[in-house]
């Protein structure tokens, strides 16, 4: 279920002046490790425009604090801020987006969302992305399906034969399987649900972040925001235009604040209840078919049966995979055939190999 982010009215808990300072500070920090290695002259003005509002928003916290009969310490960036800095000329700002979004540095969606329309003045922020935001999620979700299954099937069909192998009974296969099954899909599922929960809160700080800086520095929101928008390609004072008058309103502002700045879709933060939810039957789905011919053959002809099946199942999961790549179906189909009777006569010769030397 999509549950938006933006339009809320609890109260905020009021900015901690010192953790606002020295955020500032270490945003304008990354801002200028980012122009240091950023080629793009567009994207380095952008930065160092940022760099420079960064600080002059850690001067707003700095009054703050001397208001309140204190003095704003030395600044020096903290551990994770170092780390993240030195890891720039490394791997360069685009590959370390998410990590560079979660340490509040803004204008990262440059990197991934140029080929995005840019707002008008005339423009319902809401209905601009939301055919966007809808038809993403949905090819997601099918992709995250489409690979679940294919997991399930690899790995129980994987299992079933290095038990199969080994030369134990009938029913230990099939006990193997099912336990195999089972504990793939509630692997599956908890390792979905920790990653979506995290990627959600993680959004869900970022947008409260936006929600109380909002309300603190509206002007300096604006030009922000203009910034962003004159680095992907907006005149620049229509930009600081278009800015003015959307930080007249909150709600729009917080939206496109959240897109623009941060890269995020607030009406799609991702449920991690559904995403667990869809691993587990996926999974499971693709590790019942190399189970199902031993409940439907004699047991002569059980493991045959599983090899014909999954067989199928691979080749048609490959070729669905091949929506997503561009391959042809049928090398998509016939790759993923291949890497499965790979997989699964690994692991027969492998459990043939330990049967025989430990029986």
């Amino acid at each position: 279920m999509r549950r938006s982010f933006i339009a809320r009215n609890d109260t905020l808990a009021p900015m901690d002046a010192r953790d606002s300072w020295h955020d500032e500070l270490a945003a304008a920090f990354l801002y200028r490790r980012i122009v240091a290695h950023e080629r793009n002259a567009r994207r380095r003005r952008l930065f160092e425009g940022l760099a420079r509002d960064a600080e002059e928003q850690a001067g707003h916290w700095a009054n703050r604090i001397r208001a309140a009969g204190e003095a704003p310490p030395p600044f020096r960036p903290g551990p994770r801020a170092r780390l993240v800095g030195a890891l720039i000329p490394l791997f360069g700002p685009a590959r370390l987006t998410h990590v560079l979004t979660a340490m509040k540095v803004r204008g990262m969606s440059v990197y991934r969302g140029e080929g995005l329309p840019l707002p008008s003045k005339h423009d319902d922020v809401g209905e601009r992305h939301k055919d966007q935001a809808s038809a993403a999620s949905s090819g997601g979700s099918l992709r995250a399906a489409v690979f679940g299954v294919n997991d399930g099937l690899v790995s129980n069909l994987s299992l079933i034969l290095g038990v199969a192998g080994a030369g134990t009974d009938l029913s230990i296969v099939i006990l193997s399987g099912l336990a195999g099954s089972l504990a793939g899909a509630f692997s599956m599922a908890a390792g979905e649900y920790v990653s979506v929960r995290s990627q959600r809160e993680m959004y869900e700080h970022q947008i409260a972040l936006e929600r109380a800086e909002l309300a603190e520095y509206p002007e300096e929101e604006a030009e922000e925001l203009a910034l962003i928008l004159a680095a992907r390609g907006m005149d620049e004072d229509e930009a600081r235009r278009y800015a003015g008058d959307l930080v007249k309103d909150p709600v729009r502002a917080l939206e496109t604040l959240a897109r623009e700045e941060l890269g995020l879709d607030p009406r799609d933060l991702g449920s991690p209840w559904s995403a667990a939810a869809s691993s587990f039957f996926s999974f499971a789905l693709g590790a019942a078919v190399p189970l199902v011919p031993f409940f439907v053959f004699s047991a002569a002809h059980a493991l045959f049966g599983a090899i014909a099946f999954s067989s199928v199942a691979l080749f048609a999961v490959g070729a669905a995979i091949s929506l997503f790549t561009g391959r042809g179906a049928m090398a998509s189909g016939a790759r993923m055939l291949a890497i499965g009777a790979c997989a699964g006569t690994l692991t027969w010769l492998l459990g043939r190999l330990l049967g025989v030397s430990l029986g």
